[in-house]
């Protein structure tokens, strides 16, 4: 059972283990989104850029932006982005009003959603759209188990204000209507996850995401500490079959905002 390096940056091939399943929420976001006005396609939290080929069947230029430096050399290798840029995402700003603003599972990880998706929703060209998938599972086994654990066996180790974190749906919808025509759906996806010499394929699954800012808290002896223990507690949660699967659902947010 091996604990995860402590890069400071994302791992991309990490990451890539599971990129069916996380590919498939952002096809189903963008398959949502009807026709656009002129004007960019910007890929915020971009990531390896796997969503890249998708939006470049729009006939745009599709602009990825990332924090990540790893993540952004791997997306400019796609060939997909006319231009890759390193940005805060809270910070980010076009250089002039997009068509659409693609945010696949990555404003989970910025903070202040009144104040980001007021933002984001101004630098729309008009009739421009806003489409933003985000992962809802914080109350889930998988999620609440690993910062449960933490806390109790590293009291006052873990920052929770950098656990990944969204609103309600009512909330969203509050926010957003007075900005044009939203539409909020909730899907709950049962991904059959493969067998993992590693350890629990779920702990491999959430290690690379939700997980990243727990680990990165903690000593290597600490985290293969905490993963012990996680994957005891998890297998209770999310038992094998027979063949070593694992039946994992993931809940997961969408909306699309029209202006």
């Amino acid at each position: 059972m091996n604990a995860p390096r402590d890069t400071g940056d994302w791992d991309p091939g990490t990451y890539h283990r599971f990129r069916g399943l996380r590919l498939r929420p952002a096809l189903d976001l963008l398959r949502s989104v009807g026709p656009l006005p002129e004007g960019d396609v910007i890929d915020l939290g971009c990531g390896s850029g796997a969503v890249g080929p998708a939006l470049g069947q729009l006939r745009r230029r599709v602009i990825g932006v990332d924090t990540s430096p790893a993540m952004l050399d791997h997306a400019q290798r796609t060939g997909c982005y006319a231009v890759t840029e390193k940005m805060d995402l809270a910070e980010w700003q076009p250089e002039t009003p997009p068509a659409m603003i693609f945010a696949n599972a990555v404003l989970h990880w910025v903070r202040d959603h009144d104040t980001l998706m007021h933002r984001l929703a101004s630098q729309l060209a008009p009739g421009g759209v806003l489409a933003v998938q985000l992962p809802n599972q914080n109350r889930a086994p998988s999620h609440r188990l690993w910062l449960q654990i933490a806390d109790e066996m590293f009291p006052d180790r873990i920052d929770h204000d950098r656990l990944p974190s969204i609103m309600l749906p009512a909330e969203y919808h509050r926010l957003l209507r007075p900005l044009g025509q939203v539409t909020i759906w909730e899907t709950e996806y049962y991904q059959e996850l493969a067998p993992d010499a590693e350890g629990h394929p779920v702990r491999r699954f959430t290690e690379a995401t939700y997980a990243r800012p727990i680990l990165s808290a903690l000593s290597k002896e600490e985290r293969t500490q905490l993963i012990t223990a996680y994957e005891s507690a998890i297998s209770k949660a999310y038992p094998e079959s027979a063949r070593g699967t694992v039946l994992f659902p993931f809940r997961r947010l969408f909306l699309t905002l029209e202006v």
